[in-house]
């Protein structure tokens, strides 16, 4: 194993301070490296010329959020504009906020402003339904800050939408279909997206909790499903710029597929693979083709990666024991 950067003795060596390796999840993320399967393709197309959302479930870090970078990438559409749902989370958040605490409070230090766009701040699907509309047709809902990069698509990611209360998809039901919004707070008046620029909508759930049926029936809807092992050996080798015969990337997955079959509570998914995959090659003093059930020592010291609660930690150990004792 390499020597570690953290020692826990208190001991400073070395040149101070220390020089950290740089993060690798922007390498993860890269959208270029996305792999969609032909079902995902399928399902964005459907959504793409009906013009509809399309609603992703599937396991924690199986893709499903990636999704939208990959489309925003692929089709040149600029910046993904992300919500990401709370518990907390109403209708109206999606498309802007308004700081009525913030005004009450300059109004009782009499620095309140006349302008209730000052208080207002737009969210992500509403920056992309004014976006698509040329400015002098919305200006009177603009703050100066508004930049004009003329008008344009956008994607709009709405992230695990099943962390919100029931009523948040229900009180979406007509502006996601009819693409507009409303804000009492500048005279209610409806704003509506260019239908011929109308925002690509992309909305992930974890199925914590249902979703209304109503919700449901303007959805386009897909399921991601765990990848298989020749699809994990694409996604990897693609995504980490490996060989996919790499042995190491072989033993790898075998371990991975050996942990999820094991009954932990929280099977590890994707995104973890490639994380811990990535901390076996920078904990590795030895090449790239090392076989890792050679070295206990190394699964061990980066399950925590993988592995990402106490009793699991536990039952993943016995686990790594017996699969190195299977493959000698």
């Amino acid at each position: 194993m390499k020597l570690p950067i953290y020692t826990g003795t208190g001991n400073r060596q070395g040149e101070l301070p220390k020089q950290l390796p740089n993060s690798s999840l922007s390498r993860l993320l890269n959208p270029e490296k996305y792999i969609a399967d032909q079902g995902l393709r399928d399902a964005c197309n459907v959504a793409l010329l009906l013009g509809q959302p399309l609603l992703l479930t599937g396991e924690p870090g199986t893709g499903k959020t990636q999704l939208a970078y990959s489309l925003a990438w692929e089709l040149g559409l600029g910046e993904v504009l992300k919500f990401e749902t709370k518990s907390t989370s109403i209708a109206r958040d999606l498309f802007y906020t308004y700081d009525a605490l913030k005004r009450f409070q300059n109004v009782q230090t009499g620095f309140a402003s006349t302008q209730i766009l000052d208080y207002i701040t737009y969210q992500a699907l509403g920056k992309a339904i004014l976006c698509t509309r040329n400015l002098e047709e919305v200006k009177e809902f603009l703050p100066l800050e508004f930049s004009d990069n003329g008008q344009k698509r956008s994607v709009v990611l709405i992230d695990e939408i099943d962390k919100a209360p029931r009523d948040f998809p229900n009180d979406l039901l007509n502006e996601l279909e009819l693409m507009y919004f409303r804000i009492p707070e500048l005279g209610n008046q409806k704003i509506e997206a260019d239908a011929k620029l109308q925002p690509i909508v992309i909305i992930t759930s974890n199925s914590e909790k249902d979703l209304p049926d109503a919700f449901l029936r303007r959805c386009i809807y897909y399921h991601l499903p765990f990848p298989d092992n020749e699809r994990l050996k694409n996604i990897i080798a693609n995504r980490l710029g490996m060989n996919i015969n790499d042995p190491f990337l072989q033993s790898a997955i075998s371990l991975f597929e050996k942990l999820r079959k094991s009954g932990l509570n929280k099977q590890p998914g994707t995104a973890e693979l490639l994380s811990w995959i990535v901390a076996l090659q920078r904990f590795s003093s030895i090449p790239d083709n090392l076989l890792i059930q050679l070295n206990a020592d190394l699964i061990n010291s980066t399950l925590s990666s993988l592995i990402k609660t106490q009793n699991d930690q536990e039952k993943a150990k016995k686990v790594v024991e017996q699969w190195i004792k299977e493959q000698k």
